[in-house]
């Protein structure tokens, strides 16, 4: 196939993604979510766009048929409005929104549309899509199309901004932290907060915009971070998606 391993979708022609395209030929499409979100006042409003990134190109390196598709960068963020700058385009439109894109990937038989891709996997990088995902999931799946969502999970991590999103950027991307800049948030659990958080707004517990301390990050434990979801992520999608074959 015309197509070198671990392509970006934006970075291709539609020739070169079709050219030597044939029955059992499909590509997995990967698409990074993230979110257009505050970060506290050293992290990017960016972060969880970098980290989902990341990892799905990480997933590219390893397999042969995987097409990386642009991320999409703003999402469901309701909960962090108060902060000046966050973008978000709620629940609903952002459930649509996955939706409609993996319908334009998974066109069904009878249009008779050309398809390079087999699957569909979104990989995650902000906890306010999760809702909105399972909805869009669910559906999806009832149509036959072959779509997964995989959200990352660091067991014993704090939530926002705190420990662990640091050090993945201090790993992945250490100029974009603000090191000069990381301050203590609000440390409670999340079960404690979480009804505030979902009623009043992120602010209304952490008025610096982190759940979590990020003073300790590094870029020691960020990669150790990365790399175990990493490896889960790789196999995840070994479970589900046949067509990968081994990496």
């Amino acid at each position: 196939m015309g197509i070198r391993v671990g392509s970006r979708l934006s970075d291709l022609t539609w020739p070169a993604l079709a050219e030597g395209q044939a029955p059992g030929d499909g590509q997995l499409l990967v698409v990074p979510v993230g979110s257009c979100e505050q970060h506290g006042p050293h992290l990017p409003f960016d972060t969880d766009t970098r980290i989902a990134l990341a990892l799905a190109e990480r997933l590219a390196e390893r397999f042969e048929r995987i097409i990386v598709a642009p991320a999409l960068g703003i999402t469901a963020s309701g909960e962090h409005q108060s902060f000046p700058g966050t973008l978000s385009i709620g629940t609903t439109a952002f459930e649509h929104v996955v939706v409609e894109l993996a319908r334009s990937a998974l066109p069904p038989p009878e249009l008779d549309l050309p398809s390079p891709f087999e699957a569909v996997l979104f990989v995650n990088g902000h906890g306010g899509n999760v809702v909105p995902f399972t909805h869009a999931e669910a559906l999806l799946r009832s149509e036959s199309r072959d779509v997964r969502v995989w959200h990352p999970q660091v067991p014993g991590g704090d939530s926002h901004a705190g420990f662990t999103e640091t050090s993945i950027l201090l790993h992945i991307d250490p100029d974009c932290v603000r090191k000069d800049c990381m301050v203590v948030g609000s440390t409670r659990r999340w079960r404690e907060i979480a009804t505030s958080v979902v009623e009043a707004g992120l602010a209304s517990v952490a008025p610096n915009g982190i759940l979590g301390d990020p003073s300790d990050a590094n870029a020691i434990d960020g990669e150790e971070i990365f790399e175990t979801l990493s490896g889960g992520l790789v196999e995840r999608a070994l479970e589900w998606f046949p067509l990968l074959g081994e990496p």
